[in-house]
């Protein structure tokens, strides 16, 4: 009986170092490359596929794509800074959604949170198009905020809460019943202490009638 199978073989091309964005420090890499054979008996006899050229963190062990080398310290933070910034008013989209209707002074507080506590402003046809993809994806406020709340720093996860805390309160005589439940979860979904969470509901306060 003849033994035929497949096999992916991994092997180590150069060192270095570089800024590796799930560590957020320099550390030292291995470029790999990484390549699928045909054994026999067990045995890599002939390559079925190209080499696949990667970069490996010494330390995360992640993988990225070779031009992680070309991305500095400062265009990695930049980066990220506006993925949160986009992240968060996406969350308090969902979270003036949650009573599945939207209302022009909704509308306009969303416009000036962008503006003044996100400091990314958004046009009104952006804003649109992130309310008619909201509505259409079905997706719950917590679970949003769950998975993208990972990689937000302390100081982005108590900015987004006082961004979704106007969104659900702004324009409204009385707060329903479903952003209410929504808001007493982000405590726990932020991994915020009660004196955390109370502390940024407070400073909300000042942006009354945003």
């Amino acid at each position: 009986m003849i033994f035929i199978s497949t096999m992916q073989l991994t092997r180590t091309l150069e060192r270095g170092e570089f800024y590796c964005p799930t560590c957020e420090s320099i550390q030292g890499y291995r470029q790999r490359t990484k390549r699928t054979f045909l054994t026999l008996y067990f045995i890599p006899v002939i390559p079925i596929s190209a080499p696949e050229p990667f970069i490996q963190c010494d330390n995360c062990k992640s993988p990225w794509d070779l031009s992680v080398l070309h991305i500095d310290q400062r265009t990695h933070e930049q980066v990220r800074e506006n993925q949160f910034r986009n992240e968060a008013i996406r969350s308090c989209v969902l979270m003036t959604l949650e009573d599945e209707e939207i209302s022009e002074p909704e509308i306009q507080s969303l416009l000036r949170i962008s503006r003044v506590i996100l400091e990314n402003p958004i046009s009104r046809e952006e804003l649109g198009r992130l309310c008619s993809v909201a509505m259409h994806s079905g997706i719950e406020t917590q679970n949003y905020v769950m998975t993208v709340s990972k990689r937000w720093n302390m100081q982005q996860r108590l900015l987004a809460l006082q961004a979704m805390f106007l969104a659900a309160s702004s324009c409204e005589e009385e707060v329903s019943d479903a952003k209410i439940r929504q808001l007493g979860r982000l405590k726990d979904l932020l991994e915020l202490t009660e004196t955390e969470f109370e502390a940024v509901i407070e400073d909300s306060l000042m942006y009354a009638g945003v």
